[in-house]
């Protein structure tokens, strides 16, 4: 049978390369990570973070958003960063060992996108506002001064959007695995049924948490609609005024190279880490690299991160 592209993060991974994964990581095991819940494909061996964000009630709340309210959790003290996971099967918890570093030092703030985990799906239409007011939502009802947004995939292009609506939010970004995007790319259909042939255990955990499991396949098909129409270019991208640090696995096939050197190219202060051998989430095939990137990014002055010098180069 020749699978085809479904929805990961933002965007699209062919199930046949899941299945071969499949095989080395003994998908189909009851596979857990020790604080009692899992990321998607995680393997029996991989050591996730004692803290099960996402679901860690004891840190949660919630903020009305539209139609909908959208479930965040709290931790550290310091200044505060917001953290945007990947979308589809993208949880918080992905993002573990990040997090875990990251609430070191700083207020760390651990956002579920609308339809993903604890956070309701609403009745609206979704779109890319939405998904910015979602956060801006949540922002109000933690801090009132600029933040850091640190976002993977999904996340990554809803920071841009808060952005570029409310550059008054955004201190700085950190963006891993969203380059530019053109409408089409991440088409096809993404059915449960399907992602329960591959992770039946995460499936079976996010229906236990979500507010409304009955609408899980409503909400993937409206899910990937949305971003079968997507489109991410040069006029928004130079909309972005803050620091933003671009982060891109070197075999990332949903956010690959081009897009990721064109992305930079467009946001007026912007650098690229180009993180080997790593695909979309570079954070877990590569953590040393990109933990390296994101410190050093969020330790230099503001007035200091002007960007990398845009370099002509031959677009013929």
């Amino acid at each position: 049978m020749i699978w085809q592209k479904m929805l990961y993060g933002t965007g699209a991974l062919l199930l046949s390369t899941a299945i071969l994964l499949a095989g080395s990581m003994e998908i189909g095991e009851a596979a857990k990570a020790e604080s009692g819940i899992r990321y998607f494909m995680q393997a029996p061996k991989a050591k996730g973070s004692d803290t099960p964000y996402g679901n860690n009630t004891a840190a949660g709340h919630y903020a009305q958003a539209g139609d909908a309210k959208i479930y965040y959790e709290i931790y550290g003290k310091g200044k505060p960063l917001f953290v945007f996971h990947g979308g589809g099967v993208g949880t918080p918890y992905e993002m573990g060992q990040m997090i875990d570093n990251l609430r070191k030092n700083y207020q760390v703030i651990v956002v579920s996108t609308r339809g993903h985990g604890r956070s309701e799906i609403g009745h609206s239409e979704l779109t890319y506002e939405q998904k910015a007011n979602d956060m801006l939502a949540v922002m109000r009802e933690v801090t009132d001064e600029p933040a850091v947004l640190l976002g993977f995939s999904d996340g990554a292009y809803t920071a841009y959007k808060v952005a570029s609506m409310y550059p008054e939010r955004a201190e700085r970004i950190v963006a891993i695995g969203a380059g530019t995007l053109k409408p089409g790319f991440f088409g096809g259909e993404m059915k449960v049924a399907d992602l329960e042939k591959i992770d039946a255990a995460f499936i079976e955990q996010q229906k236990r948490i979500m507010p409304e499991p009955e609408r899980y396949q409503e909400f993937c098909t409206n899910y990937m609609n949305f971003w079968s129409k997507m489109e991410v270019g040069e006029d928004f991208l130079r909309t972005i005024e803050c620091p933003v640090l671009l982060i891109a696995g070197d075999e990332d096939d949903h956010a690959p190279l081009v897009t990721m050197v064109e992305a930079e190219q467009y946001i007026p202060k912007s650098s690229l880490c180009i993180v080997p051998k790593a695909w979309h989430t570079a954070f877990l095939d590569n953590f040393d690299v990109t933990w390296t990137a994101v410190e050093q990014f969020l330790q230099t002055d503001k007035a200091k991160l002007i960007g990398s010098r845009k370099v002509e180069y031959n677009r013929k």
